[in-house]
């Protein structure tokens, strides 16, 4: 985006809600001041520390004061020789309570099948979960060219009750299309947005279908906002048929390299198929016609099928 100064040349807006100078400066005093701590609860003195990682104190003491700009490799090693994972002393805002510490170093050692167990057991005691009223809200997840919206919309008629789709929600609320949502706000503008409009459509219709976008997925606090509250179906398709069914929607750039497009398309369905498949139920529109699709999305919902 650029605006017109007085003198007639133009200057680049910064993008909404990116950092400036100053949040670098609390950025860097923040890691400062992490790094400090750790070394000093660790009972290591500066001159063990740049001995361990093999950064230099004079370096060490320009980090701690909030002066460092460090590269990331030599603050992986800081973290190896301090004990730490890399992502503790990158952490933004306050410390997490110890509990959560604790508690999170104790799930990173459950394999996944009881991982899954442990999360479902949280959800059910302190998720607040209200099964009832999240059976009479449907949400479809999936990638584009899934059916979300065409299945979406024939199930609410089927139940009577109103379809949204989210990424329209998005646009009416800020006024714009989705395109220029992102130019506007980039990817992170457009995820608070996002996670804004489904707060606001889950508090104000207790009975719904919606369509959410593919990407939705991968935020996690929203995701699991989403699954808390609603029942969610993953509507599955082929790489082919969802290469098709965007083409036919107008979109024909993916035409262009097809086969790198098709190979993109591939390597974000293998990303997204362990987020997609903590739905409730799934559903192969590549298996079935519209109708019958239709039929068993219908079915499933009416039916209050929970197991996959």
């Amino acid at each position: 985006m650029q605006r017109t100064l007085a003198s007639g040349e133009t200057q680049t807006a910064p993008r909404i809600g990116s950092p400036g100078p100053s949040s670098d400066s609390r950025f860097l005093k923040a890691l400062g001041e992490r790094v400090r701590e750790a070394r000093a609860n660790r009972g290591m003195t500066r001159k063990i520390l740049a001995r361990d990682s093999g950064v230099s104190e004079r370096y060490l003491a320009q980090l701690e004061g909030g002066q460092g700009n460090v590269s990331v490799l030599r603050l992986r090693d800081i973290a190896r020789a301090l004990d730490m994972r890399l992502e503790t002393l990158l952490l933004e805002g306050p410390e997490p309570p110890i509990d959560l510490v604790h508690m999170t170093e104790f799930l990173r050692r459950l394999p996944a099948a009881e991982l899954l167990q442990a999360r479902k057991l949280l959800v059910q005691h302190f998720g607040g979960v209200d099964e009832s009223a999240r059976h009479d809200r449907v949400a479809l997840i999936g990638l584009r060219g899934a059916g979300k919206s065409t299945l979406g919309a024939k199930l609410a008629a089927r139940l009577d009750i109103p379809f949204f789709e989210l990424d329209r929600l998005i646009e009416q609320e800020a006024g714009v299309p989705l395109g220029v949502i992102f130019e506007l706000y980039g990817q992170a503008g457009f995820r608070r947005l996002e996670r804004r409009c489904l707060d606001d459509l889950i508090e104000r219709n207790p009975r719904f279908v919606l369509a959410t976008g593919g990407g939705l997925v991968s935020e996690p606090a929203t995701f699991e906002r989403l699954l808390a509250a609603c029942y969610t179906v993953w509507l599955k398709a082929s790489p082919k048929d969802h290469m098709q069914r965007v083409m036919a929607q107008g979109d024909l750039r993916p035409m262009a390299g097809s086969r790198e497009s098709m190979e993109d398309l591939q390597h974000i369905l293998d990303a997204r198929e362990p987020l997609y498949s903590k739905a409730d139920f799934a559903v192969d529109t590549s298996a079935h016609s519209i109708s019958q699709s239709a039929r068993l999305l219908a079915e499933v919902c009416l039916g209050g099928v929970t197991a996959r």
